[in-house]
């Protein structure tokens, strides 16, 4: 089932991680951060809607990481329900798809849990000083990839962040499937 995360909070400051990357070292929120901002995503490995967008995923972080913005994306799912999303199976994607920015698992959940994240995938762009500047959509893409002509709405609102330090007023929210928490 589709899930809708709620509009942005502006302002509102990144809470801070410390977890495991595919990569074999522990990242923090301060290793990624950029000097224009920070791009904090929650995606999975199975998910359709991130499976359908993943290369435009890639394309906008290696672009935004060029223009002083840092990435980081962040497992949180179930991974004993949802065996595609375990950390062996995100370091095979990450290392299969030449992720260009850290991907971390946080296994407990809690990180999910501080930023209130909703589905996958699930963008937080923060300003230089950590504060919440955009959470909507990469773009019109759902289940399946739109046209490639599409405008990029993750990536303007964060070449906007990084030039004047603010998101855009008006935010369509992003889609996905739910995160899969854990249960008992």
């Amino acid at each position: 089932m589709a899930v809708t995360p709620p509009v942005c909070d502006f302002g509102w400051k990144a809470p801070d991680f410390t977890l495991p990357s595919t990569d074999g070292r522990q990242v923090s929120l301060a290793d990624v951060a950029g000097t224009k901002g920070t791009l904090v995503m929650f995606i999975c490995n199975h998910c359709p809607y991130v499976l359908a967008v993943l290369d435009r995923i890639i394309r906008d972080a290696s672009e935004l990481m060029e223009m002083g913005i840092g990435v980081v994306a962040i497992s949180a799912n179930d991974a004993e329900a949802y065996p595609k999303d375990s950390f062996d199976n995100m370091r095979l994607m990450a290392e299969a798809r030449g992720f260009p920015f850290p991907y971390l698992y946080d296994e407990t959940q809690a990180v999910a849990r501080a930023y209130d994240a909703a589905c996958t995938p699930d963008f937080y762009g923060f300003d230089a000083d950590g504060g919440l500047q955009y959470r909507g959509r990469l773009d019109a893409s759902t289940k399946a990839a739109g046209p490639a002509d599409l405008r990029r709405d993750l990536f303007e609102a964060m070449k906007q962040v990084a030039e004047t330090g603010q998101g855009p007023a008006d935010q369509i929210p992003s889609m996905g499937c739910s995160i899969k928490w854990k249960t008992g």
